[in-house]
């Protein structure tokens, strides 16, 4: 299935490109998803189907990390390409332009699965710098001022921390000279091995690197601009996908030094920088006046609190996995509802949006029901994850800093809720054409989202649990 994972997509998004018909365009839009989920189902079920070079194979694996990671874009990307059917329909996009639309999300979602299956290192960092390149086209899609602008800032950014990261694999290689090998599985197995100044040292750049990419304080500065700008289906593959696979390359890196008993210098990094990406989301969250930018700064939040769980070890790598699962799927079901906001005011402020529940109540409900996954509210699985952090916190005897973290998501979830309630329950819009009913795809993929946080939130079954567990224990 890994040829297929990378092949298929291009392939489709080249034919489509060729030849932009309507009916190839929407078969390269929603064939994809479909392989992909596919692709899932086939490794958790063990069926293997490979067919690549023998001397390709070795540098792409499917571990019970990536898998899990896989599949948590796979759902985001399968929301985001039905949405994209009401996305092209609401701007009026001509044939042409859906096809470089459709082209740019295959090459961009196809650079994130090579980020998750690569098996050596330095391939990572050529998958990591793709995601950048493909991203940054789909963020300046619509062509407008704000969107260019963010763009390059987005590239300038990114760039700078992807050449950082770069220079920690070259450090790292200076200090497991002895190793000579950049797969994985040879710094695992080998950790021991290598040198461990040279190992701090280039943690030390790996981690500013690919931290940049993550959205993680204080090196965040292009993320609020980028989300905001981009079209919102592409904000929800940004900040449902995109973060995730440089975290998951981070978690790779962690590996190392857990393998090398050394984990201790890299928790305190991770536990520094995810309090402070929650103080930041906290200041700005109590002075936002633009609902994307507001969901921007909510994904440095959770960006924080999975970077606590990962310095939590044992007791907090569980909580680790449950976060990024809820935190993705709710976020992208606000970032689609933003859509429909956006199209229904036509403003990304928050003061002229007022009683959505009476111009569009699908959309009404859709925003205040995925404002309440994103911040915990029982039962959907956030209000869970953030309670074994908690627990973990004090496992670690660090229960004293459950008072800031409390503090922090108190203050985070207030300024969401006033925004989303203010825009929910205000007065009705005067101008009677707003009132709107947007079609099955402007609201199906965040119901569907929303209810696998809902099932998962009530009752994590075996399956579910072992699927959780079996990637936590990577890190283990």
């Amino acid at each position: 299935m890994i040829s297929l994972i990378f092949f298929a997509p291009v392939i489709l998004a080249v034919i489509a490109l060729a030849l932009p018909k309507r009916i190839i365009s929407r078969i390269a839009l929603l064939a994809p998803p479909l392989i992909y989920i596919m692709a899932a189902f086939a490794e958790y079920l063990k069926i293997e189907w490979y067919i690549l070079p023998d001397w390709l194979m070795p540098y792409f694996q499917f571990d019970s990390v990536g898998l899990f990671f896989f599949t948590v874009m796979t759902l985001v990307f399968a929301s985001v390409s039905v949405y994209s059917l009401f996305y092209f329909k609401s701007h009026s996009f001509t044939l042409k332009q859906e096809s470089i639309y459709i082209a740019e999300i295959q090459f961009f979602v196809v650079a994130m699965a090579g980020v998750i299956l690569a098996a050596h290192l330095a391939l990572m960092w050529v998958f990591v710098e793709a995601t950048t390149l493909t991203s940054a086209l789909l963020i300046y899609f619509e062509k407008k001022k704000s969107s260019l602008e963010a763009s390059w800032k987005y590239i300038y950014i990114c760039s700078v921390g992807i050449a950082l990261a770069f220079v920690g694999i070259i450090l790292l290689t200076i200090g497991s000279r002895s190793i000579d090998s950049l797969f994985f599985t040879d710094l695992y197995n080998k950790a021991s091995q290598i040198n461990p100044f040279w190992l701090k040292v280039s943690f030390a750049f790996i981690f500013v690197g690919l931290g940049t990419k993550i959205g993680i304080a204080p090196i965040h500065a292009w993320l609020p601009d980028a989300h905001s700008e981009a079209p919102s289906p592409v904000s929800a593959l940004l900040s449902g996908t995109l973060l995730n696979s440089a975290l998951l390359g981070l978690l790779r890196v962690q590996k190392i030094f857990i393998s090398a008993h050394l984990e201790g210098f890299s928790d305190f990094l991770f536990l520094l920088t995810g309090f402070l990406s929650l103080m930041i989301s906290a200041v700005y969250m109590l002075r936002i006046k633009n609902y994307k930018r507001m969901l921007a700064y909510s994904s440095i939040e959770n960006m924080g609190i999975l970077f606590i769980g990962i310095a939590l070890g044992k007791y907090g790598v569980f909580a680790l996995m449950l976060h990024v699962l809820a935190h993705s799927l709710s976020k992208t079901s606000l970032f689609l509802t933003s859509g429909n906001i956006l199209y229904l005011h036509k403003s990304k402020k928050i003061e002229p949006v007022s009683g959505l529940l009476m111009s569009d109540s699908r959309t009404g409900w859709l925003w205040i029901v995925s404002m309440l996954a994103i911040i915990g509210m029982p039962p959907f699985p956030i209000f869970l994850s953030k309670f074994l952090i908690v627990k973990a916190l004090w496992m670690e005897g660090l229960s004293w800093l459950a008072v800031p973290f409390f503090l922090f998501l108190v203050i985070v979830a207030f300024g969401m809720a006033n925004a989303v309630f203010k825009m929910a329950f205000g007065e009705a819009p005067a101008d009677k054409n707003l009132i709107n009913k947007n079609g099955f795809a402007a609201y199906a993929p965040q119901m569907v989202l929303l209810f696998i946080l809902f099932i998962v939130g009530i009752n994590i079954s075996p399956q579910i649990y072992s699927f959780l567990n079996s990637a936590a224990n990577f890190l283990r």
